[in-house]
């Protein structure tokens, strides 16, 4: 479409925003300002598609317009979840939902408008009184009973952005059939169609009631309780970034016996503005940068962080030679499971049907620490969807002891179905409990796993592409790399290329034979002969698309550790070249 087809497009939606009565005043001036504007540039990114969802639901810059984050959008996804609940559970005499939200600007704003409008369609509604963690969220789903849930929250995202996730019965994201079912009927939608009255009967706040039950059932994860003890004044930094972990993280920590943690006071202050951080990411060093100036002026042990819905955990420890060092979301979830293996077999807590988790794009390593402790792994796309999807399969069968993904989230817990924060924070400070018992650190722990099992070192590449142009030139890359698939990735034989759009692997001579997995989705993969893994794929939460790079090494000892990295980052370069990244 030529670009003054476009514009005349979304002027004529525009238009119908300004025209209609059912558009508040400050919206409708909102719009009239961009419609009169000579650079269309932010008519066209407001108006030029109707926000979907994607494999994290709605997310999106907060404001006016089809492609905006606000009380009409989301009111649209609410009124159709509504509807599609009311036909899938016709026969139930009472549907009931869930609705949370975080620290964000609006969100407060944006749960209050959903829950009026589940109940003006009939629909309970359990409104947190307050921001609580995501994984609270979907623990309540199923502790309550609840048929659906939803959390306002746009996750660790700049703070111009907002989010809406949807939830079913068991406390997942949503899946197929029910996500493409929901999208149907939000497409449905007219703004005429909204319920915005809502039914105050119909609506009951709850809060330090769940909080309760769900944090004795995170102090149940604990493995080792006596290091604990030995270990009580372990010596904690955590920061909330301004989010929900500050309602329930320090809570858990001293529940699970911790009594020496020291918060950041300036990032324990509610705030949607982030003041203190340029992104609230636990995955950026910057955002731990407060923390990490505490954990020097009092020495600690430990520094983590949890995002603004917490459900990711950023951490970093010293190293061997005294200076903090940033855990990057591969380690992160390879210490997790590392420790949960290990100790529960150290405890004869085994059974022998135990089963792991991780997704496509995770390290390696995890595999290998899985192979040699005789313990199923399986994988996932990206999501904890997908992870919670493998709980719900196995349940009454076998026994999920954790799992996790390479952008800083762990579940270690199957009460809760979504990544959770509250719980890594608490397992984390056991785990550093548990080295501190045997002299060692958290780097450590580290050190000796790479021994044990390989070095791998990764890193993921985020090519950010804004607006109408960024989704088109996404597309064309994501068609070129499948149209010529490459032979070789800095100077070592592809030996196989995954497909999973088409469900399909190749190996080198080219010979297809099908993959196994749920669903199609538009992630690319490549294996070459040295062991490096390459995947690509477009984000569904973000203007972007992101490579995942594992190269692999070995470390005969701890000390190898900086010479090996050096040469593991070399070997990164090279791919990247290869690339054109």
């Amino acid at each position: 479409m030529e670009n003054q087809q476009l514009i005349s497009k979304c002027l004529e939606v525009a238009q119908t925003w300004i025209d209609s009565p059912l558009y508040d005043k400050e919206t409708q001036d909102a719009v009239r300002t961009m419609m009169e504007n000579e650079d269309k540039t932010e008519l066209i990114d407001s108006f030029y598609r109707t926000l979907e969802f994607g494999t994290g639901g709605l997310r999106g810059i907060m404001g006016p317009g089809t492609n905006r984050m606000n009380i009409y959008t989301v009111g649209a996804a609410t009124q159709g979840l509504s509807n599609y609940l009311n036909l899938s559970f016709k026969d139930k005499e009472q549907i009931s939902v869930v609705v949370g939200y975080d620290c964000r600007n609006n969100s407060r704003l944006f749960a209050e408008t959903s829950a009026n409008i589940f109940s003006a369609n009939g629909i309970k509604v359990y409104l947190f009184e307050d921001m609580r963690p995501t994984p609270e969220m979907s623990f309540a789903i199923r502790h309550l009973g609840c048929q659906s849930g939803i959390i306002l929250t746009a996750s660790h995202n700049p703070k111009e952005y907002n989010g809406y996730k949807a939830y079913w019965d068991d406390g997942a994201q949503v899946l197929a059939p029910h996500d493409k079912g929901i999208i149907d009927e939000v497409n449905k939608v007219r703004v005429e169609d909204i319920r915005f009255e809502g039914n105050p009967a119909l609506i009951e706040v709850i809060g330090k009631e769940i909080d309760d039950i769900y944090l004795e059932k995170v102090h149940s994860l604990s493995i080792d309780p006596a290091c604990i003890r030995r270990q009580k004044d372990l010596k904690i930094v955590y920061t909330p970034l301004h989010g929900t972990g500050m309602m329930l993280i320090p809570q858990s920590l001293k529940l699970w016996g911790f009594e020496n943690v020291h918060t950041v006071p300036e990032q324990m202050v509610k705030s949607g503005d982030f003041p203190t951080v340029a992104s609230p990411n636990p995955e950026n060093g910057e955002a731990l940068t407060m923390a990490l100036n505490l954990a020097k002026q009092i020495d600690a042990d430990i520094v983590m962080a949890s995002d603004p819905d917490a459900d990711r955990v950023g951490m970093a420890c010293k190293d061997d030679k005294g200076e903090w060092v940033l855990v990057d979301g591969n380690q992160t979830c390879m210490i997790f499971l590392y420790y949960i293996i290990m100790n529960r077999k150290a405890q004869g807590k085994m059974q022998g049907n135990e089963f792991i988790v991780k997704t496509i794009v995770t390290t390696e390593l995890i595999r290998e620490i899985a192979r040699k402790n005789h313990i199923k792994m399986l994988d996932v796309y990206t999501g904890f969807k997908w992870i919670a999807r493998e709980v719900r399969l196995a349940e009454g069968k076998e026994q999920y002891i954790g799992g996790g993904e390479e952008s800083y989230g762990f579940m270690a817990e199957d009460f809760c179905r979504d990544k959770d924060a509250v719980s890594a924070c608490s397992l984390l400070a056991e785990i550093c409990a548990w080295a501190k018992d045997q002299g060692k650190t958290l780097y450590d722990v580290l050190m000796d796993i790479y021994v044990e099992y390989g070095l791998a070192l990764n890193q993921t590449i985020n090519v950010v592409k804004p607006g109408k142009s960024g989704a088109d030139e996404i597309k064309a890359m994501m068609e070129n790399f499948r149209t010529n698939r490459p032979v070789e990735i800095a100077g070592s034989q592809v030996v196989c290329t995954k497909d999973y759009a088409v469900l399909l692997q190749y190996d080198a001579a080219g010979n297809a034979s099908p993959l196994d997995m749920p669903e199609p989705s538009n992630v690319l993969q490549w294996y070459t002969a040295d062991g490096t893994k390459v995947s690509v794929r477009p984000s569904g939460t973000e203007p972007k698309i992101k490579f995942y790079i594992e190269v692999k090494g070995e470390m005969a000892c701890p000390k190898c550790y900086a010479g090996a990295r050096v040469e593991a980052m070399q070997k990164v370069e090279e791919v990247k070249k290869s690339l054109g990244l």
